[in-house]
């Protein structure tokens, strides 16, 4: 699935993959999240919202790691998926990586035991809302607002409260207003740098090359956990995170 760093001007440019235009707001390629529909989506937004955590943070997109040098940051978007996140988890042990997973709250809410996992190896959080529809910008503040926290509720529950860390909108469809509401609720908006376009499908060595070619755009790399077949998502870590380690290349958090 082609991927976009955002809508908003003055976000750092587009992925080099056409955006792939969709007929209903919230349905994507690979199925719907979450039933999703405005109109229940902004009975929802219009519920008052949660208290703000004491320290917002800095509502700008960030893409840079939080370690210095050379160094990248891991993402893994669309789970938490009972088949191919532990699997995920297992690559990234054995590499001794820690990343950042970016959750559908629905899914999150299925998947408590997973949420636990992932954080208790040390991995951290992201808002990757209720129903990861790309056409977000589109929507109404009440829309984006129950979209991003009723997500992030879903996702420190499932999580036994630990805090959710980031916001990353769905293809990248920030607003002024999603940026200042998750900043707000501690959420630092999260971009990338480098799509390794595993959701297209293809072959874990076209993957491989896409990762090779874009990593010179930045630290931020995305991947996917959930949406679909992930085996060659698996794969595809378990030789790009060798070769990382081997150029040089540590691995942080993005900046809060």
């Amino acid at each position: 699935m082609a991927r976009r760093f955002g809508k908003e001007s003055g976000i750092i440019g587009v992925a080099a993959a056409a955006v792939v235009s969709l007929a209903v707001a919230g349905t994507l390629a690979f199925g719907n999240f979450g039933s999703g529909s405005q109109a229940e989506a902004e009975g929802v937004g219009a519920k008052a919202e949660r208290a703000a955590p004491v320290a917002p943070v800095d509502s700008s997109i960030v893409h840079a790691s939080d370690r210095p040098g050379r160094s990248l940051n891991i993402t893994i978007d669309d789970g938490p998926d009972p088949v191919w996140t532990p699997k995920v988890l297992d690559v990234l042990k054995k590499y001794n990586v820690k990343a950042v997973f970016c959750m559908i709250g629905p899914q999150a809410k299925a998947h408590p035991d997973l949420v636990k996992k992932v954080v208790a190896a040390g991995h951290k959080l992201c808002d990757h809302t209720i129903s990861h529809n790309t056409g977000m910008d589109h929507q109404p503040e009440s829309y984006q607002s129950q979209q991003i926290l009723d997500a992030q509720k879903m996702i420190e529950d499932a999580a036994g409260g630990a805090q959710v860390e980031y916001y990353r909108a769905p293809g990248g469809a920030f607003t002024p207003y999603s940026r200042q509401l998750a900043a707000k609720h501690g959420m630092r908006p999260l971009g990338w740098n480098v799509d390794s376009k595993d959701f297209e499908g293809g072959t874990v060595e076209g993957i491989e090359a896409t990762v090779h070619s874009e990593l010179p755009n930045g630290p931020t790399v995305l991947f996917h956990d959930g949406g679909g077949d992930r085996s060659r998502t698996v794969e595809s870590l378990d030789r790009l995170l060798p070769w990382m380690q081997q150029q040089g290349y540590g691995f942080g958090f993005p900046k809060r």
